[in-house]
């Protein structure tokens, strides 16, 4: 069975088209960013409609365009269109309007709109070839990529007649996804600029890593965690000012440098030192994969399969369990969030059974994510759901480890603000 695309976050987009041959490809550029579940607006300059009618792009954006600069003066738009834009894409882009991105000039609605804004630019050429070879063109096209205006294409192919040449607008994938990688680093940066510093004055205990339970000296029960999230949590934390221990189990990345690490292995080893750094940290994030049950009896020497015959029968017992110990003696302003992986893939089944352990374990919050043979551990993109005391879904995030890291204590960090 086929498993379900992960839903990507939905971004304003604005999508301006210039007076070139290449502005009907521009459509299909539009569609694709509104199938997959974005807010396009756009900017046509009185050349490109000459191309493209209005009523085409506004059907495909589903949005009305935008063309005049005085329109809607109430409203600034030629300063608010910007400014609440997470990228801005200029598909194609015509070396009349390179020279004037370049120049910084600022006569239409759509080069308003980029001056004005702080977000990322995305620009695709498309022009006969002589016009992107000119040395005017060149040089204007490298003066805003020194800016960091990401450049997509052009490609080399069949022009308008029967020239042939490098001129030719980049395929509609690879300009969707420079768009789409634009927004996604505009948008991270614009949040990392908000949270800069944000954690300091906070002391925060992480635990990371997947523990082992010692069978033998050469064989231990252990499960598939590598620690990533853990440590992501860890290293933003820090990042954004945060004094930071972290307790790690067996962890397949390196732990932030700027962060206090205790080496553990076992369960019992972690909730020893948790037991003791706890009352010192005023939030806790319980990210590691505590192995629920440990060996009975640890044997002093190598088990033999020589002589255990065919069969092989050991006794487990039930290791502490930390996150609700934890709960149980903390201060009264103390935040805990844990941790809980679960193989249902049922998703209603799969809350009830956060729901279940929040409720059991009494944190303040829960972040669920689905593991499996095919899902969670060791992979960079990961996708949660998080859980308050009351069972309901406060938050979700779907990405790399990092910037799920940042909503785990986006949120964390609000509700340390709203009891002071």
């Amino acid at each position: 069975m086929t498993e379900p695309a992960v839903q990507a976050p939905s971004w304003r987009i604005v999508v301006g088209v210039t007076g070139g041959i290449a502005a009907y490809k521009a459509v299909s550029v539009i569609r694709s960013l509104v199938l997959l579940g974005h807010h396009v607006d756009v900017i046509a300059t009185e050349s490109a409609l000459r191309f493209v009618g209005a009523p085409t792009l506004e059907a495909i954006s589903r949005n009305p365009i935008r063309t005049d600069l005085y329109e809607n003066v109430d409203t600034v738009q030629h300063v608010s269109i910007g400014q609440s834009a997470d990228v801005i894409a200029v598909v194609p882009a015509t070396a009349n309007t390179i020279a004037k991105l370049a120049a910084g000039m600022a006569d239409d609605l759509l080069t308003n709109s980029i001056l004005a804004s702080r977000s990322p630019v995305v620009v695709a050429p498309a022009m006969h070839t002589e016009m992107w070879q000119h040395p005017a063109t060149q040089a204007n096209a490298s003066r805003l990529d020194e800016r960091g205006v990401t450049l997509v294409g052009p490609d080399s192919g069949r022009l308008t007649g029967n020239d042939e040449g490098p001129g030719r607008l980049a395929e509609t994938d690879e300009i969707v996804n420079a768009i789409l990688a634009a927004a996604r680093r505009g948008v991270r940066e614009r949040q990392d600029a908000e949270r800069a510093r944000d954690l300091v004055g906070q002391d925060i205990l992480v635990t990371a890593g997947g523990t082992r339970e010692p069978i033998d000296p050469v064989r231990f029960l252990g499960n598939r965690s590598s620690g990533r999230q853990g440590v992501a949590v860890a290293a933003r934390a820090a990042e954004r000012g945060a004094e930071v221990t972290l307790v790690a189990a067996n962890i397949e990345v390196q732990p932030p440098e700027n962060v206090n690490v205790i080496r553990v292995s076992s369960a019992q080893q972690m909730a020893n030192a948790c037991a003791e750094l706890a009352p010192r940290h005023s939030m806790i994030v319980m990210a590691a994969a505590v192995a629920d049950f440990r060996p009975e009896h640890e044997q002093a020497g190598k088990i033999k399969k020589e002589s255990t015959g065919d069969d092989l029968t050991l006794t487990f017992v039930k290791n502490p369990d930390i996150l609700r110990s934890l709960v149980e003696v903390r201060s009264q302003d103390q935040l805990i969030v844990g941790f809980a992986a679960e193989t249902e893939e049922d998703e209603a089944a799969r809350l009830d059974l956060a729901r279940a352990k929040i409720a059991r374990k009494g944190c303040d919050y829960l972040v669920l994510n689905r593991v499996g043979w095919n899902h969670g551990f060791g992979r960079e993109e990961t996708e949660i759901q998080i859980l308050n005391l009351a069972g309901e879904v406060v938050s979700e995030a779907v990405g790399d480890k990092l910037s799920v890291a940042d909503v785990i204590l986006d949120l964390a960090n609000l509700d340390v603000a709203n009891r002071d």
